[in-house]
């Protein structure tokens, strides 16, 4: 039943009639107000004098907004969310608002403290959520990802960033390797997470100044020429004997040592 109502595509995703569903009470809420996609409706539980405050707060934005908010059946949320964990709350939008490599660039060029953080063909969703959820804590200037045989920012995605992804500046790019030149150019030294020969240890590496953090993928850390083209290399320490972090803990820790760094002045 409606309550309400009122009035770019980036990548393979879950797209339902000209849009697509996010889902999860903190990625609809934040989208809602990022006000960076255009929601067409919303789906919430049925109102009631038990409702609490974040659903309250959505249902009210929604509203506000001019937004069909609607119920909907168990069932067909799940087959409409891919039985992700939408918590009963789901929303039709506009795809995921990806912002030009140039804007990051000006934005770099633009703030001496800039810190991007560059994905290497990560391909699990989760693990670019968990990354978009630090990158929004600790308030990155911009993420970049390669647009082939990557995750892009998928409502999966969206979801593991507890709807920090709404909050971020993602650019695609063609070529991860050139948008790294690119990057040096504008004055940033890039710093690959990779346990390979060489490696320093993570907390040796200058992290002031315009910093890019390259984070490699799953399973296969960095490729050779993303390699090759960082200035330095990090390892994080692993005295258990377990040699292998999984891609969004690892860029969490490194995420949080640059902004400690630059803290403790």
């Amino acid at each position: 039943m409606s309550e309400h109502k009122s009035g770019r595509r980036q990548g393979p995703r879950e797209m339902v009639s000209g849009g697509e569903w996010i889902y999860g009470r903190n990625p609809v809420e934040e989208a809602l107000a990022a006000g960076r996609r255009t929601v067409m409706e919303v789906v919430l539980p049925p109102p009631g004098p038990t409702e609490d405050e974040q659903l309250a707060r959505i249902r009210d934005e929604a509203h506000a907004r001019r937004v069909t908010v609607r119920t909907m059946q168990r069932e067909q949320l799940d087959k409409l969310t891919r039985f992700g964990h939408h918590q009963g709350v789901a929303a039709k939008t506009t795809g995921y608002p990806y912002v030009g490599f140039e804007e990051i660039l000006r934005d770099v060029e633009d703030d001496e403290n800039a810190l991007v953080v560059v994905l290497d063909h990560l391909e699990d969703p989760q693990n670019v959520g968990s990354i978009l959820r630090t990158a929004c804590a600790v308030g990155v200037t911009g993420v970049v990802i390669p647009e082939d045989r990557a995750s892009g920012v998928t409502p999966a995605a969206v979801r593991a960033s507890a709807g920090g992804a709404e909050h971020v500046k993602v650019a695609h790019v063609v070529n991860i390797v050139r948008a790294m030149e690119d990057l040096k150019e504008a004055g940033a030294w890039l710093t690959g997470l990779d346990k390979c020969e060489g490696a320093k240890d993570y907390t040796e590496v200058d992290f002031k100044g315009r910093v890019g953090l390259v984070v490699g993928a799953e399973g296969e850390g960095l490729s050779r020429l993303v390699r090759e083209k960082c200035d330095f290399v990090a390892a994080l320490p692993m005295p258990g004997g377990f040699e292998s972090l999984n891609a969004g803990v690892a860029a969490a820790v490194a995420m949080y040592e640059i902004l400690r760094q630059r803290t403790n002045r």
